[in-house]
């Protein structure tokens, strides 16, 4: 043990002298001879502090990129009231326009703002923006996943697959002839977002984007929620996804699981809770930049 002790302490001593030579030149070695041991180390410590200072001061700053992305159905603009909040709380928020056209394509776009953001992001995914986030989540600027009623899907599935395996309440999906996806808007309200104003509600239903077959049924790979620290907010009143498939979803991603008493749309009807999880994200992933 003294021997370990003494090798340990030698090897320090010699750092520290490195340090020394490195910061002041060899013209000033030989004032070593009158320094004690003592002084050495405490000089070695005092550099080996500053070397490590930028390192801990670069971990220790929590995310400020936020991107959202929404859901089949829907477009950025639900994403209104999460973003002022998260706004004036200090934030850099980027909501992304998938297209639904095809997977590929919302990858793509999805991408892109996660690019545009320059750093570290928290990567937010509504409904199918969950199946969307899975993947583009595997980029190296996202920090951490949000899910919100969403997707979060594991190696070969699909949103197809897993409404087929456990049935979401609604039966209102319905094709057209050119391989999208509609609510019929007489049940459009009553199943994707019955706790928003009527009016807010109606508008949606007229101005839905269907999604593609492509982007439904589309199997993902490389799950990122394997790698990544992930937060899921489960909506108990969902009609579209069933929620006992929200929480299957949640427990196998091992993410920190949150019930909000929500329609489809919990992101709109509780916009305050919705960011609050995000922020609790942001700040839990300070470490992994």
């Amino acid at each position: 043990m003294k021997t370990i002790m003494k090798n340990g302490m030698q090897s320090y001593q010699q750092d520290a002298v490195n340090l020394y030579r490195a910061a002041f030149g060899h013209r000033h070695l030989g004032r070593l001879a009158n320094v004690t041991l003592l002084s050495i180390v405490a000089i070695g410590a005092m550099a080996l502090s500053f070397v490590a200072e930028p390192a801990r001061a670069q971990t220790g700053q929590s995310i400020k990129n936020i991107v959202l992305v929404h859901g089949a159905f829907a477009d950025g603009s639900g994403w209104e009231a999460v973003a002022k909040i998260l706004e004036k709380d200090g934030y850099t928020v980027s909501v992304a326009q998938p297209p639904e056209t095809s997977y590929a394509d919302d990858q793509k776009c999805t991408k892109a703002a996660i690019d545009a953001m320059g750093g570290p992001v928290v990567l937010v995914g509504h409904s199918y923006g969950g199946s969307i986030i899975t993947e583009a989540g595997n980029d190296t600027n996202v920090a951490a996943l949000v899910y919100i009623a969403a997707f979060a899907l594991d190696d070969g599935e699909s949103c197809a697959s897993i409404e087929q395996a456990l049935p979401q309440a609604s039966k209102a999906f319905k094709p057209d002839r050119n391989g999208n996806w509609w609510i019929e808007q007489d049940h459009f309200a009553a199943d994707f977002a019955a706790d928003v104003p009527p009016a807010v509600s109606h508008f949606m239903a007229i101005s839905q984007v269907p999604i593609s077959t492509d982007s439904f049924t589309h199997k993902v790979t490389s799950p990122a929620w394997k790698t990544k620290p992930t937060w899921y907010m489960v909506a108990t009143e969902d009609r579209s996804i069933n929620p006992d498939q929200e929480r299957m979803m949640a427990k196998r991603a091992n993410a920190k699981t949150v019930e909000v008493n929500a329609s489809h749309v919990a992101y709109m009807s509780h916009p305050k809770q919705t960011a609050k999880l995000i922020e609790q994200a942001a700040a839990s992933a300070r470490g992994n930049q």
